[in-house]
């Protein structure tokens, strides 16, 4: 039996214009072989052929469109980026190996030394000492301030600041940022804005749409969902992504076949999975207020939340991660934690499965004791990324780390 070589096929982007974040997230960005199949395929290939010499040059000259190799040019990769790409509404999305990654590529492509950014101090430990110490070496420089307090980002703004760049809602204490008032003061002063938006998806909250240059994301949080893959990806407009995608070409922070076809079918999953993690996290932040050994819960779908307005005005959900404090300290938020007996110890979220970590020992463990203090990573605090277990059975285990609690408190006494 011989088979027909077809050529791939597309399916339009014109099809799909004005089209929902859920029609978008299950049919954006597909391509079809020549065998014509229904689900997304992957192609585990280094390498590309060339019907000829003359071709061969012509692609790698850039005289004529195609694959050239997987580093730089892979099917299933940019497939995921079509489709995260008009997810988030932007023209153009380039995949990387991780979500460090994703910052990495954006900044070495955009900055040079001499630069300055303004980060806001409440982003993931990682991000803080990839800007403080490593881009440092480079020359670009870095001043962290308060993600929620406008008077402090324009008074760190210098002649050469090039980028502001936020996490929004933060990790781990979920305050949320202006963007509006953020993208004005970006333009105002010929500096990019760029948004991390990790915990909303662009099911939950679009940056561009809000005046964002440019957003990032880790594909191994929500994007992914069940914390199979690692990876990452830049999203923006054409000529702002070529740059990164040349340091992607050069540098190889490159996101896998494999990964990329693993996070596209999440993709198609995420509108309904994040309403069911946003619905398990209110209730479990409105319970987790009502705790006797409970000091404060953050978590911006809380009317006691300080920008809960804004967060409302901004997000269409509030999002699967919540953070709280428990009265005590390191001994009393490591005894919880450690109660706990369904609920997955690990410092990952985004995952359908609940997920509890303490962040000034993990993901915020690197940063200095006066950083954590200026970040408010107490020793008490508590990060839950909420999966969609059944929430009864969450509050059931939880209970557990408060019945903890209890039972050494009365031993002290």
């Amino acid at each position: 039996m011989t088979f027909r070589r077809e050529e791939t096929v597309w399916i339009p982007e014109s099809d799909l214009e004005g089209m929902s974040v859920d029609t978008l997230a299950v049919r954006a960005g597909q391509i079809r072989s020549g065998q014509l199949e229904h689900s997304d395929a992957i192609y585990p290939t280094s390498s590309f052929v060339y019907g000829s010499a003359a071709q061969a040059a012509a692609r790698f000259g850039g005289d004529e469109p195609g694959n050239i190799y997987s580093r730089f040019t892979n099917p299933t990769v940019q497939a995921f980026e079509a489709r995260i790409a008009a997810m988030e509404g932007g023209e153009r999305a380039v995949a990387t190996a991780s979500g460090m990654a994703a910052i990495l590529s954006t900044c070495m492509a955009l900055l040079k030394s001499g630069d300055h950014v303004i980060c806001s101090r409440g982003v993931f430990g990682t991000t803080n000492v990839l800007f403080q110490k490593y881009l440092a070496r480079f020359g670009v420089k870095t001043t962290f301030v308060s993600l929620t307090d406008l008077e402090e980002w324009a008074s760190a703004i210098r002649p050469e600041t090039r980028m502001l760049f936020i996490e929004t809602p933060s990790n781990p204490l979920c305050e949320v940022a202006d963007m509006d008032a953020l993208s004005r003061l970006a333009q105002n002063n010929d500096a990019l804005f760029v948004v991390d938006n990790c915990f909303c998806t662009p099911v939950l909250q679009r940056p561009l749409e809000q005046g964002a240059d440019i957003v990032i994301h880790s594909a191994t949080k929500y994007l992914d969902g069940q914390g199979r893959c690692v990876g990452g990806v830049v999203v923006g407009d054409h000529k702002t992504m070529e740059e990164v995608y040349g340091f992607l070409r050069s540098a190889g922070p490159t996101m896998s076949p494999f990964n990329a076809w693993v996070f596209q079918k999440g993709l198609e999953t995420l509108p309904i999975r994040m309403r069911a993690h946003c619905d398990n996290a209110l209730e479990l932040a409105l319970w987790l207020e009502q705790q006797a050994e409970v000091e404060q819960v953050f978590y911006a779908g809380l009317e006691s939340h300080p920008q809960h307005q804004l967060a409302k005005k901004q997000q269409s959900g509030f999002g699967g991660v919540l953070s709280f404090q428990v009265k005590g300290a390191r001994d009393e938020a490591w005894r919880f934690i450690d109660a706990t007996r369904m609920i997955s110890i690990t410092a990952n979220l985004g995952d359908v499965k609940t997920t509890i970590t303490h962040p000034a020992t993990t993901t915020h463990g690197r940063l200095s004791p006066e950083d954590k203090e200026r970040a408010g990573i107490t020793e008490n605090l508590i990060r839950i990324s909420v999966g969609i277990e059944a929430v009864e059975d969450l509050k059931t285990d939880l209970n557990r780390g408060f019945q903890a609690l209890r039972n050494a408190r009365n031993e002290n006494v």
